[in-house]
């Protein structure tokens, strides 16, 4: 009986091995995250009177070097304050970044316990 043993060359060895994933954690990255997060908690929603990083109204924050999008929901589908509110966290993320910034409603429904666990 004879074992076949698998080619071990270092060639072989790299085409059998997955690529590797960039890990570790990005201070620039971060840091620019929450200077954007200490701008947008200067928006309050006048209803409520909390700011929409406290009310959990911002899901994600998407950075890119010449391009950055946030991502947000409204408390109520009818907000009258829709778009004074995205027009205040465009221009609070925009003297952060110092670039345009994209302003994504998403169609999620908000939910008053998440308030304060965000972030």
């Amino acid at each position: 009986m004879t074992d076949s043993a698998p080619d071990a060359t270092p060639e072989a060895a790299q085409q059998l091995s997955p690529t590797p994933v960039p890990t570790g954690f990005d201070a620039e990255r971060r840091a620019a995250e929450l200077a954007i997060l200490d701008a947008l908690r200067t928006v309050v929603d006048p209803e409520i009177g909390m700011n929409v990083v406290e009310l959990a109204l911002i899901k994600q924050i998407v950075l890119a070097p010449d391009r950055t999008e946030i991502k947000m929901i409204l408390t109520t589908p009818f907000c009258p304050y829709a778009g004074a509110m995205i027009q205040q966290v465009k221009e609070a993320t925009e003297e952060v970044v110092q670039h345009d910034v994209k302003v994504t409603l998403l169609a999620e429904r908000w939910d008053p316990r998440d308030a304060g666990l965000m972030w």
